[in-house]
């Protein structure tokens, strides 16, 4: 996106548009799934793994891993979108039209992950989009709302409006620009939020499907202090809450992410969602990058196996639900190895955690806590 003069519009128009966040939409959300329970994965990178040579299999034989995910008990498919990513092809707005697609062929409802920047956001930082660095807070508002308007416009033209909604990725540092390091100006990262979902607002009121809205936090340590942070600013009107969770970067417990979720949802009166986890199958590599999780990513009582790996998603989806939230969606499974690479290194920084063999990129067993029987603690 290029800065024009479609985001020099005045303040008051701005504040208007912010304004609408304070009263919540009374248009029909998206029924949740079936059971209540979203379960799915991230398959942001699907798209170019095939494009590098991927080939999935269940029993042996080659599978769409789409219709893979649906037949196993799937039932949402997160997505990630950048701004404007020169560096790459994938996650623009034609590469996120082709997944949603796909993930509506197979049945499951769609996550959209608006990262607004041109690179990876997350808990460590968020990066301004070349296209609105320079602009003042009102203009980056705008331009923040505006942007959101005009995909998730095209989206329903196009068929594909997603269900939910992320309003930014891992937003633990200010959006647009905060770093993990630096405290948040909160009077101006509350009018970026707000604006973002004033957007979603807008556009639900009138398309195909009115998504659910999502604010998202890396680690469930930061989870209380941001959001009390955020329901102090003004920032309430939205409808889920995504907590990331990965042993490598939390000092938490699974006990305490549980206490975390039950707590969000009391406090907030919001559903939560653990929306980014994943676990290695085994600490080997079949490739030079370097792989994001190891010994160090280990939770106590989970080897790294394939049993370990599927034996700790069913037990922080049990925790989710005894916690009283709505789902667990895991981050990139079928980020296997190929000869592509990223700028890390050549083949997957996530092949070890993937949802797939090395040898024949055979289905593991993890796929088994999409359709486990989960019941409520009494």
């Amino acid at each position: 996106m290029r800065a024009t003069s479609i985001w020099m519009v005045s303040a008051m128009a701005m504040l208007a548009g912010c304004a609408a966040t304070t009263q919540p939409s009374t248009a029909r959300f998206a029924p949740p799934p079936p059971g209540g329970l979203y379960l799915g994965g991230d398959l942001s990178y699907v798209n170019e793994m095939e494009d590098c040579g991927a080939v999935y299999r269940k029993d042996g034989k080659p599978v769409d891993p789409f219709a893979l995910l649906a037949a196993q008990g799937g039932n949402v498919v997160r997505v990630r979108i950048w701004n404007d990513a020169t560096w790459t092809r994938y996650s623009d707005y034609d590469d996120v039209l082709k997944t949603i697609r796909r993930a509506k062929a197979a049945g499951m409802q769609v996550l959209l992950d608006f990262h607004y920047s041109d690179d990876w956001a997350d808990g460590g930082k968020q990066l301004t989009p070349k296209a609105w660095e320079g602009l003042t807070t009102d203009q980056q508002a705008q331009a923040l709302h505006d942007y959101t308007v005009d995909i998730l416009t095209r989206l329903d033209r196009d068929g594909a409006m997603p269900e939910l909604v992320q309003v930014g990725n891992e937003t633990n540092p200010e959006l647009l620009g905060g770093k993990e390091t630096v405290a948040i100006d909160w009077a101006r990262n509350a009018k970026l939020f707000n604006a973002g979902i004033a957007a979603v607002r807008e556009v639900g009121r009138t398309a195909s499907t009115n998504p659910r809205v999502m604010l998202h936090i890396a680690q469930p340590e930061h989870v209380l202090p941001w959001f009390d942070a955020a329901t102090r600013a003004g920032v309430t009107d939205y409808d889920l809450i995504g907590i990331s969770y990965y042993k490598k970067w939390s000092k938490y417990s699974l006990d305490q992410l549980e206490k975390t979720i039950a707590a969000s949802r009391g406090r907030y009166g919001k559903d939560v969602i653990v929306v980014e986890t994943g676990y290695p199958f085994t600490l080997a590599a079949k490739d030079t990058a370097t792989n994001l999780l190891g010994e160090d990513g280990l939770v106590p009582g989970y080897a790294a196996t394939p049993q370990g790996q599927r034996d700790f998603m069913i037990a922080v989806t049990q925790l989710t639900v005894d916690a009283g939230g709505v789902g667990v969606v895991y981050w990139e499974p079928n980020w296997v190895s190929t000869r592509c690479g990223t700028r890390w290194g050549k083949g997957s920084d996530w092949e070890n955690a993937a949802w797939f063999d090395y040898e024949t990129t055979e289905a593991l067993p993890v796929f088994d806590f999409l359709r486990h029987d989960y019941r409520r603690a009494r």
